[in-house]
């Protein structure tokens, strides 16, 4: 780090493994090239009947075989975040060129989990519900209390592949994963843990969540004919986002440890900022002014100046007061900059 942020003995931390399971890709090779060649994939939902819902259209998963990664009699115990969450982890552990199966104890010890997820396992809870309401009390099952909460999916992918150290996880709504990545820097860098698996994992697609959406009115309703339309941020027509599932996973690791591995480095993380608006429930502050504070204290972190910046990866709910607000953040944090740095919202 050649940060001034006041702490001389921090750690550099880089990512040396990628994973990836998207409703456009399985695996980080075909998610990479769908988004290059602007593949959607939003498409009507088929794990339920939606007809009754204002929005019917989703990013679900497809191409998905939870059985290749847990057995039967183990998919019953946990929601479906779980096999999505562990998919992602094995690419990113092959990606960095990690034999796992042949770690010692004390390697197992120096490997943790910090992984976002604004959901958790909301398809596994939902179902004990309906076993519950419609008198089959008896069918409930024996991890309903286990498995409907966040901390199931951390303990499943630490419990899968034998992971010793740390198992956390970070629910902070849309910004889990984000906030999980930072976390895990901070962990590495100030020599609390040497190599972690974080990024995020949600699969929300289910009956409540989608109502409870078109309830609030953020959802798009208006591309159910004509869904990879469907997500339009920053778009004069947008009218909501679309709820999607999936799971990605970074392994990080302290820099001089990957290197004398020869692990492959495809990037390096600098600095985090985090901030909280303290204004709604749901709704943002319209003035931006806590996104724009959360930027700046990241690029200071990263003890870097704005100039540097070369990308920006935006939220983009593709709600207009949201996108409305994002955007003026952004110009708020670098002025005449924001209509030169390119960004995107995948």
């Amino acid at each position: 780090m050649n940060g001034n942020n006041g702490h001389p003995k921090q750690r550099r931390v880089v990512v040396t493994g990628l994973g990836a399971v998207s409703s456009n890709g399985v695996g980080i090779e075909e998610f990479w090239n769908a988004t290059r060649s602007g593949k959607s994939g939003i498409d009507t939902i088929t794990s339920f009947d939606p007809e009754s819902l204002a929005c019917r259209i989703a990013g679900e998963v497809k191409n998905f075989k939870p059985v290749d990664y847990l057995a039967p009699r183990e998919l019953k115990r946990v929601g479906r975040a779980v096999p999505l969450a562990i998919a992602a982890t094995k690419e990113a552990l092959h990606v960095a060129r990690v034999r796992f199966q042949e770690a010692s104890l004390e390697e197992k010890r120096s490997w943790g989990v910090v992984l976002g997820s604004g959901g958790g396992t909301p398809d596994f809870m939902e179902e004990q519900y309906r076993l519950y309401f419609s008198d089959q009390m008896r069918k409930v099952s024996a991890y309903n209390v286990s498995s409907s909460t966040l901390g199931t999916i951390s303990s499943e992918v630490s419990l899968y592949f034998d992971f010793r150290g740390s198992s956390h996880m970070i629910s902070t709504g849309c910004t889990s994963s984000t906030d999980a990545i930072g976390y895990a820097f901070n962990m590495i860098r100030f020599g609390l843990a040497d190599r972690l698996i974080t990024g995020g994992v949600d699969a929300t697609i289910t009956p409540g969540v989608m109502q409870g959406f078109c309830i609030m009115q953020v959802v798009s309703t208006s591309h159910n004919q004509n869904p990879s339309s469907g997500s339009r941020p920053f778009d004069r027509t947008r009218d909501g986002f679309v709820l999607g599932e999936g799971a990605w996973t970074l392994v990080l690791e302290e820099r001089d440890r990957a290197l004398v591995r020869g692990a492959p480095v495809f990037a390096e993380v600098l600095g985090y900022g985090s901030t909280c608006d303290a204004y709604h429930r749901v709704r943002l502050d319209p003035s931006g002014e806590e996104p724009s504070r959360a930027m700046t204290i990241a690029i200071h972190d990263a003890g870097i100046g704005k100039d540097e910046i070369g990308y920006l990866a935006l939220h983009g709910t593709s709600t207009v007061l949201n996108d409305k607000t994002e955007s003026l953040a952004v110009k708020l944090c670098f002025g005449k900059d924001a209509y030169r740095i390119p960004m995107s919202s995948l």
